[in-house]
């Protein structure tokens, strides 16, 4: 077995250690029980080494570029074996005299060998004990391929990572509109069409109407994996105890598949795949065979999420087939589809996974739901018996930026720091009649639709994603921020040492700053009345939002900043007249969900709430193509004695979008 690959980072590792040398507290994940004593294990001069029984291929590939081969145990400094009686997975006792480490089986012994890497190569290893297993057997990491190309090497060089870590599921995102990577020989357009594009980075393609080329068109970009690419991934994971679960998007996100075959949608364009026609299923049937050629996993991922069905309503192919099969909606519809997918999948011996989404009509009778739009999903699935990987956006999206937006590279929206992603914890808001033994696992998603460059994908995995390791291994439920602040710092260490770009915790700004303190004000507590209602989507506190003294952070989606599809209209009651000095309310900037700044401000007063003054237009200078997030102050000067101020925010009509606003500041 080629493990070499955890050498380099193991020293790494180990050279990071506090200068008083490393303990058993310093393993990331944590593990289940680390205990530390009296004593310590110090390194010969001359070397360190090891012998392994009925393990050798596992533990020689690991320590053999470290430690040298002792012909005996009673030569060795480390003793490793099998303990096939053990319920944990693995056991290192060190003692000043050596080190011992029992696996219960090969997978035990390689983690096992992970932890230990850890450690050695220090000046001295504290004495203690290391008892470990997972909290969850679903620890995974999903790379999205399908919006930007990854090479295989970097796929490979992310399991190496991922098995650093002790995470075992790969989730390889292989098609979506914009790009199939998968090889096909049944529909071979799939290939020479959908997988290529004329632009390389996904907003200018998608900003110039999202169309597709031929792989020999000039300064096409894109391209699909050889069967033989794929196989050598998912055997180089197998060595690493890491599944690989292929991705195949449908009914929805299959515009690249529309595009080279558009008989298989209702009306030759679109994203969604037509369920009204037998042609549909039998692509579907098709592709899945395939790919099940290539990947062994027990798992399929069949997408299922963000269909539009809109194309359906009007076809007649799809009425039929709701008429023929008593489907009594849209969304049963879809629920057919893919209930049709899992029953071919289950016929191979394998199950689907499938995107919340898949519950809207019916859930499939052996699915697993991966859930991404909070708790719900997942709750209602355990309910009926089914098998749930969390994986909320909230918590587990990696696509928001990691630090204030200002310093960060272009992202799609939101923000998620390295603390909000240790705070998660799975099993926490799961109601008492859940059977918690469904959920099975948690997952780090990063989608790449404004993430070109690999380094970049890296850069938004790493420390992050570490985080997202230690709760699906450890689920820490008293959670120390600060140490796994420090024993992140040393495995980003290692990772940046071997090659990969990873964002410094150590210079992280944080949130934003004004979203910290309360803020004092005079319409603080002040009844705010709305001519034009906020969203249902996005009421944050509701009508006491604007006046309760908490600013937004950066991100509209902590539930402070107020958002409306429309225009802005709200009037703020002082309850007396006062005399005002300064005006001023904040938007945000966030084009990739379409979050834009109004167009203008208007700012009127009024002292009995029928008379009203305008005081200020103030008009937004910002251009809406500027792709960064930001915030933007809306203020003016006034000197006015007055009870009512009226604020409207009026929408660029050209672009829509949505307005966000936090907190009507009055002084």
């Amino acid at each position: 077995m080629k493990t070499v690959f955890l050498i380099s980072a193991a020293l790494t590792v180990a050279a990071a250690a506090v200068a008083h040398g490393a303990s058993p507290r310093d393993i990331l994940p944590m593990p289940a029980i680390t205990e530390v004593s009296a004593g310590e294990f110090r390194p010969r001069s001359g070397g360190i080494s090891y012998f392994a029984k009925g393990c050798e291929a596992i533990v020689d590939s690991l320590l053999a570029p470290f430690a040298q081969k002792a012909e005996s145990a009673n030569e060795a400094d480390i003793i490793i074996g099998h303990n096939r009686n053990m319920t944990d997975t693995y056991i290192i006792r060190i003692e000043s005299t050596g080190i011992t480490l029992g696996g219960r089986d090969d997978e035990g012994v390689f983690y096992g060998v992970q932890s230990l890497i850890q450690l050695l190569g220090d000046s001295t290893i504290a004495c203690g004990e290391v008892i470990d297993r997972p909290a969850f057997p679903y620890r995974g990491m999903h790379v999205d391929v399908s919006r930007h190309f990854r090479p295989l090497a970097f796929l490979k060089k992310q399991i190496d990572a991922m098995a650093l870590l002790k995470m075992n599921k790969m989730h390889l995102h292989l098609t979506d509109g914009a790009g199939w990577r998968m090889p096909s020989e049944s529909y071979p357009r799939l290939n020479s069409l959908a997988a290529w594009r004329p632009q390389r980075r996904w907003k200018d393609w998608s900003d110039n109407g999202a169309t597709y080329c031929s792989a020999d068109s000039p300064g096409a970009y894109g391209g699909f994996y050889t069967k033989d690419e794929l196989r050598e991934l998912v055997r180089y994971a197998s060595e690493r105890h890491i599944e690989v679960i292929p991705e195949i998007e449908m009914p929805g996100h299959s515009e690249e598949v529309i595009a080279a075959y558009p008989e298989l949608s209702c009306t030759g364009v679109g994203g969604d795949l037509c369920p009204g026609k037998e042609a549909t299923f039998r692509f579907i049937e098709a592709i899945l065979d395939e790919t099940m050629e290539i990947f062994p996993s027990h798992y399929i991922h069949i997408g299922g999420d963000e269909a539009s069905k809109r194309s359906w309503r009007e076809c007649g192919d799809c009425r039929a087939r709701m008429e023929a099969e008593g489907i009594a909606d849209i969304d049963g519809l879809q629920s057919y589809l893919i209930g049709r997918a899992e029953r071919h999948v289950n016929s191979r011996g394998r199950c689907i996974i499938g995107w919340d989404e898949i519950i809207d009509g019916g859930l499939a009778p052996n699915a697993t739901v991966m859930s991404w739009r909070g708790l719900t999903g997942g709750i209602e699935a355990m309910r009926a018996g089914h098998d749930v990987i969390m994986t909320p956006g909230e918590a587990c999206y990696l696509d928001y930026t990691q630090d204030a937006p200002f310093k960060e590279p272009e992202s799609i929206g939101g923000y998620l720091p390295l603390a909000k992603v240790y705070a998660y914890d799975p099993l926490a808001g799961l109601p008492a009649d859940v059977d918690t033994n469904r959920l099975i696992g948690l997952q780090a998603n990063l989608w790449a639709e404004y993430i070109t460059d690999d380094s970049h994908a890296e850069y938004m995995y790493y420390p992050r994603t570490l985080a997202i390791a230690e709760i699906g291994w450890s689920n820490p439920r008293h959670k120390d921020f600060a140490d796994f602040r420090r024993r992140a710092a040393r495995m980003t260490a290692t990772l940046s040492e071997r090659g990969y770009t990873t964002f410094d915790i150590d210079r992280e700004y944080g949130e934003r700053p004004a979203s910290l303190q309360p803020c004092r004000q005079l319409a603080l507590g002040a009844k705010v009345t709305y001519a034009k209602r906020y969203t249902s989507v996005y009421p944050a506190a509701g009508d006491g939002t604007l006046t309760d003294g908490i600013r937004g952070g950066w991100t509209y989606q902590d539930k402070k900043w107020q958002g409306w599809f429309s225009d802005l209209d709200l009037t703020v009651d002082l309850g007396e007249a006062k005399q005002l000095h300064y005006i001023n309310t904040s938007f945000m900037h966030c084009p990739g969900p379409g979050v834009f700044l109004p167009d203008s401000v208007v700012i009127s007063t009024s002292a009995d709430g029928v008379s009203y003054t305008e005081q200020a237009v103030l008009r937004q200078d910002v251009a809406p193509s500027y792709q960064k997030i930001m915030i933007k102050d809306f203020g003016t000067p006034v000197n006015i004695n007055a009870r009512y101020i009226n604020i409207k925010g009026i929408r660029n009509k050209e672009i829509g979008g949505c307005l966000f606003t936090d907190e009507i500041v009055i002084n």
